[in-house]
């Protein structure tokens, strides 16, 4: 199981292919929506697939529940030592958890800029994004839990990252300030964007008759920066903040039912599939945003993508881990539908933190 987009979709399907006609092993891929992969419970899919394709906060959960099968097997250490080595930022380590390694990336991607280079010069500071809001160029996905995340990239950009341990959320002027900073863009929003999420955002912008020329804090899409893709290519850059550092770390492993018949044949798969090899070659060409360094790295990769990779690799090598205790995807959606409704609102920072930080407190 995996997602429904071309992104998540069509690499894992071409690669099946290959493997079927290297091994002979048959692999069939069904997908799930975006909103789904975010929150549906990774154990009803375990106990229906052999691999399951997840995020990296949900492994606190389902290793509680034990659900996955961890990956490192013995006899294939060279091979994960591979594997840590090629990681975009700490996408590898992201899926390690209590002394074993859960999934293995396939994707990597964190909070980006995204601009229309045709339409507009990129921000380089925080007020220049408030001012192309102000002259209503800017996008912002603040669909939940997007809101969320880039309150976690404000917050660990100022140097105080929200906690992964049970006490309190943040640093409150850190929270309070960050929440400020998202308000300030929303303000001069239109409301659709508080449904939207990075596709949406991506989509808007690439439209011909687009007025927004902006996102610029959401998951990037490679697809969005391929020639022909949409009516008007986007550009793919570092976050408009000091240092590029803190973005919320995203992207996609690849993991093994705990339940599976074919544990032995689904785990050499995730090996293969998440190989340098692959990953700069079929993964990559087959409309795949590839999670080893060394796709991130090649020249034919960038070729095909505008740049996408190199043009934002600091930010990858930047990225803020989110907590990954079992608790904390409910804390998630919770916090995020709080503070989205909180900018809806025009409320108070200091109200908004109150409540992100009981929720947290409570996700223990």
């Amino acid at each position: 199981m995996t997602w429904s987009h071309p992104r998540g979709y069509d690499p894992m399907v071409a690669t099946a292919t290959a493997w079927a006609a290297k091994t002979g092993v048959t692999i069939e891929w069904d997908k799930r929506s975006l909103q789904d992969f975010e929150s549906f419970p990774v154990e009803e899919l375990a106990r229906q697939y052999d691999m399951i394709v997840i995020d990296h906060p949900h492994v606190g959960q389902v290793v509680e529940e034990g659900c996955l099968a961890p990956l490192d097997v013995p006899a294939r250490e060279a091979e994960r030592t591979a594997l840590a080595e090629g990681s975009v930022g700490r996408s590898y380590p992201s899926y390690a958890y209590a002394g074993h390694q859960w999934a293995f990336p396939i994707d990597a991607a964190t909070q980006v800029m995204a601009y229309r280079a045709d339409l507009i010069e990129p921000p380089q500071s925080w007020d220049e994004v408030v001012a192309l809001a102000r002259a209503g160029r800017v996008v912002f996905p603040l669909l939940p839990p997007h809101s969320m995340m880039s309150f976690f990239t404000l917050t660990a950009n100022l140097g105080h990252p929200c906690a992964v341990e049970n006490g309190p959320l943040v640093d409150t002027a850190a929270g309070i300030r960050a929440i400020a900073m998202l308000a300030e863009v929303a303000a001069h929003l239109d409301p659709a964007d508080f449904t939207m999420d990075p596709i949406a955002a991506s989509e808007a912008m690439a439209r011909p008759d687009a007025r927004v020329a902006l996102m610029p804090l959401g998951y990037g899409y490679v697809s969005y920066a391929v020639p022909g893709f949409r009516p008007h290519q986007l550009t793919f850059a570092d976050i408009p903040l000091p240092g590029a550092k803190g973005s919320a770390l995203g992207g996609t492993g690849i993991a093994v039912s705990a339940f599976s018949q074919n544990k032995t044949a689904a785990i050499d798969y995730a090996y293969w599939v998440a190989s340098s090899e692959v990953q700069r070659t079929l993964y990559a060409s087959s409309g795949g945003q590839p999670g080893h360094a060394d796709a991130w790295e090649d020249e034919a990769v960038n070729a095909a993508a505008g740049n996408f990779y190199r043009g934002t690799r600091r930010t990858l090598e930047g990225a803020y881990v989110r907590p990954r205790h079992n608790g904390y995807m409910a804390f998630q959606d919770a916090a995020s539908k709080r503070l989205t409704i909180g900018l809806m609102g025009h409320e108070a920072p200091a109200t908004i933190l109150a409540d992100l930080d009981r929720l947290f407190r409570e996700s223990f």
